[in-house]
């Protein structure tokens, strides 16, 4: 019996120990990845390895502190470690997507289709990056929502980066009535164009007649800006066509019909019951 109190002093101090073990290893940690980051900020680091470094780094000092505390605790090495074999044997093929999302995450790191503050297009979803993590890329809506998206998912499919280049061209589609002067409205475009001074040069602006429909002449205009300036221009040029068509002789059409008859009809026969 005596032994057996002995036994289990011992091997409670020791389960006591990798407890407090395990408190101040992950308060360490803790304070380890913030000076990291604040390394990495005074080096000017990009961004989006940053990110990466920092969640990679977390997970392995997490696992070797796990590991330190079950040491500690008595739990011998060799057990645990075959024990981890077996496990590790039997989640492979569900931890399949895990890897996949990880080396993504390489891939993504390495030929940069994008990077930490970018605007992107991907598997149905658009938002701004704000991380690039392990295993997933972090993105931010126009509305503010947050989407995670598989890193795996994002280095093997098709993806839109809106801000990799440096200009974008910007497309309109205005429509006038039929009677209306093409050259007046192409004359008030353009001149839209030349007044707003977040509009390049170069390449030129463009307009053009772009076909007949049915209910308007439909006009094609286009011009480059720098990327950052794409929506501000955009909504602008819509809205001083819709304030200042009437302005030039022109008007803005809408869907219509209309139904000619060939012959007078005669109205209806009245039924006398």
């Amino acid at each position: 019996m005596e032994w057996l109190n002995d036994k289990g002093v011992e091997y409670g101090l020791k389960l006591l120990l990798a407890i407090v073990v395990l408190v101040v290893g992950f308060r360490l940690i803790s304070f380890a990845l913030k000076k990291m980051s604040h390394l990495m900020d005074k080096n000017n680091m990009n961004a989006s390895l940053k990110t990466f470094l920092r969640s990679f780094t977390g997970i392995v000092l997490k696992i070797l502190l796990i590991i330190s505390a079950l040491s500690i605790a008595g739990v011998e090495m060799t057990i645990f470690i075959a024990i981890m074999t077996a496990i590790s044997a039997g989640f492979a093929f569900a931890m399949n997507g895990t890897l996949s999302n990880f080396f993504g995450g390489a891939m993504i790191l390495s030929f940069k289709p994008f990077e930490v503050g970018d605007f992107i297009s991907a598997s149905s979803f658009s938002g701004t990056v704000i991380e690039i993590q392990i295993f997933f890329t972090v993105l931010t809506t126009p509305d503010n929502k947050t989407i995670l998206l598989p890193n795996g998912s994002l280095s093997n499919n098709p993806l839109v980066n809106f801000s990799k280049q440096k200009n974008r061209r910007v497309d309109w589609a205005f429509g006038v009535s039929y009677g209306d002067s093409f050259e007046d409205a192409k004359s008030m475009i353009l001149g839209f164009f030349n007044n707003d001074s977040r509009i390049l040069s170069d390449p030129e602006p463009f307009v053009g007649l772009e076909k007949m429909g049915d209910s308007s002449v439909n006009i094609a205009a286009r011009a480059w800006v720098i990327t950052a300036d794409y929506w501000g221009v955009f909504f602008d040029i819509n809205e001083k066509f819709y304030k200042e068509a009437g302005n030039h002789g022109l008007s803005i059409p809408f869907p219509q019909m209309d139904v000619h008859f060939d012959k007078e009809v005669s109205p209806p026969t009245k039924l006398v019951h």
